[in-house]
């Protein structure tokens, strides 16, 4: 099996999987990891990935391109089973996602960073969407530790007893609206009209009808 995780902190998963079940994973040859720096895929001079977003608010957006281009980078290369993208606001990881997951041969985990990742790349270059809990970390690098783990301990031979491992056993309470940042029209996906509108109260609206959408759409249960 193979595993890249792209990621603007990759000297975070050093500790990680230098140690325990993971390291004797990838000195076994069960497992190949690979650590891509996403800021190595920018085209800005200061190898910046993020901006403002478009229609106002805190917090800056990670860049569709440098994303885009890292997962174009690893697809043209060979073929992956996932691209699974780490947000607070994707599907609750659970045992059953780690099962079907360690029996793909090829998965990517995009790490998350600052307020969100333009909503393109989420549309139309992720195929999965993954959080490990109902609460807000820094990055998404300690999530795809946690995914990573928790896959390869299922791999034949990572761990001594086969058999232990088949015995293991948010503020508002809304999901978020989808985010965007420049260009307005990448590769012909176009952010939506009303937040270019400059019309406070309608990106409003329009933010909170997306927010309530999603939720009903991804966790109804935090409507009750």
């Amino acid at each position: 099996m193979r595993i890249d995780i792209l990621s603007l902190f990759p000297e975070m998963f050093q500790g990680p999987f230098s140690e325990s079940i993971v390291k004797r994973a990838i000195a076994k040859g069960i497992v190949e990891i690979h650590i891509h720096n996403i800021r190595d895929f920018s085209n800005d001079k200061h190898k910046r990935v993020d901006d403002y977003q478009f229609g106002g608010g805190a917090g800056m957006v990670m860049m569709a391109e440098p994303v885009v281009s890292a997962i174009e980078s690893l697809t043209s290369e060979r073929k992956y089973d996932e691209v699974i993208f780490l947000t607070p606001d994707g599907n609750l990881f659970s045992q059953p996602t780690a099962n079907k997951l360690s029996m793909a041969e090829n998965i990517i985990l995009l790490c998350g960073h600052y307020k969100g990742l333009d909503e393109r790349v989420r549309e139309h270059f992720i195929t999965s969407e993954i959080s490990i809990g109902d609460y807000v970390l820094s990055g998404g690098e300690l999530a795809a530790c946690v995914v990573t783990d928790a896959i390869i301990r299922l791999l034949p031979n990572a761990i001594n007893d086969e058999t232990s491992a088949l015995s293991d056993s948010f503020q508002d309470g809304l999901l978020s609206a989808p985010v965007y940042t420049r260009p307005a029209d990448f590769r012909g996906f176009k952010v939506p009209d009303v937040l270019l509108s400059g019309n406070e109260r309608k990106i409003i609206e329009w933010r909170n009808e997306k927010s309530l959408e999603k939720t009903m759409k991804r966790r109804p249960d935090l409507l009750k």
